[in-house]
């Protein structure tokens, strides 16, 4: 005699939806991030950098990579530990030595950038899609930079003008905040290592920056509006990052005009050493609620695929 079985209830649903994506949640979950603002080349030329991905720069950077930076946020090198001057080689600390990211490392003058201030008061926006302990070490090429040459280690300080560590995550991305050296003009690189320490991973991004004064480069930078924000250290509506897929503001010009110093913020002395450590980490995402039957596969399908996105390596 065949046995009918019973229809799962929507309680017993919830539990079993909330025990699987529990088991996914137990693994080692991998941290991603990129700066946004000041806009990062990954960021700029993946498929959420909006305006960026039509410019020269960008499509040249596809060309050479092979394919689009789906994944802008991945440039990422386990097992560095600090040793980033002797694992990631000169002419590819901007793909962090990565082949899947190679066109980033392109020789260009032409970047999407951001225009900036030096002496200013700076907030740069990170996206991350969850917490993770770690520290942020902020280089700025040294004056006479010249970005027509491949970016070296010798074009990089020995030390960070900001080093930042554990600051706290919220609405899906870390605001780091720095003062800029006083002496930079032209075109130069922000260039950011997030080294986590809940991971064995370490992050590399360039970010292409403007200043006031040299020569003049042709560049797809944003407006001056949003620039003047970031300057004077506050954080534009156009930097808020509530999600990993974040648009980036369009470019106004292809120009290279920089903004000026955004009031007092400008005429800040430089800091010689590290900005002060922040401290705490915020919460991350929460797990959806099974409401029980079809609904729990279908959440729970969700779900599995949102966590497996979350903790890809």
């Amino acid at each position: 005699m065949s046995r009918t079985t019973a229809p799962l209830r929507p309680a017993a649903a919830a539990a079993a939806a909330g025990a699987l994506l529990a088991l996914w949640a137990a693994g080692p979950a991998q941290a991603h991030g990129a700066p946004t603002d000041p806009v990062s080349r990954t960021f700029a030329c993946s498929p959420d950098g909006g305006a960026y991905t039509r410019t020269a720069a960008c499509r040249a950077a596809v060309a050479a990579n092979g394919a689009p930076f789906t994944f802008f946020d991945d440039v990422r090198v386990p097992d560095v530990g600090g040793r980033d001057r002797q694992v990631i080689p000169d002419g590819k600390l901007c793909s962090g030595g990565l082949s899947g990211y190679k066109g980033l490392d392109l020789t260009r003058p032409d970047w999407p950038a951001t225009r900036l201030a030096p002496g200013a008061r700076l907030t740069m926006t990170y996206a991350a899609p969850i917490p993770h302990a770690g520290t942020f070490r902020l280089y700025l090429t040294k004056p006479g930079y010249d970005p027509d040459r491949p970016l070296t280690w010798s074009d990089l300080p020995s030390r960070p003008f900001a080093e930042v560590k554990d600051p706290p995550l919220r609405d899906d991305a870390y605001r780091i905040g720095a003062t800029l050296p006083r002496d930079r003009t032209g075109r130069q690189v922000l260039y950011t290592i997030w080294q986590t320490s809940s991971t064995p991973d370490t992050y590399y991004s360039c970010s292409d920056v403007v200043f006031p004064g040299g020569a003049a480069k042709s560049s797809a930078s944003r407006p001056a509006s949003a620039a003047s924000a970031s300057a004077s250290g506050a954080v534009p509506a156009s930097a808020a990052t509530p999600s990993r897929r974040a648009s980036a503001t369009s470019p106004a010009d292809s120009t290279g005009a920089t903004a000026q110093p955004g009031g007092s913020a400008g005429k800040q002395a430089a800091s010689s050493t590290p900005v002060a450590d922040a401290t705490g980490v915020g919460a991350g995402p929460s797990a959806p609620v099974v409401a029980g039957g079809a609904a729990a596969v279908l959440v729970l399908t969700g779900g599995a695929a949102l966590l497996l996105r979350l903790r890809r390596r």
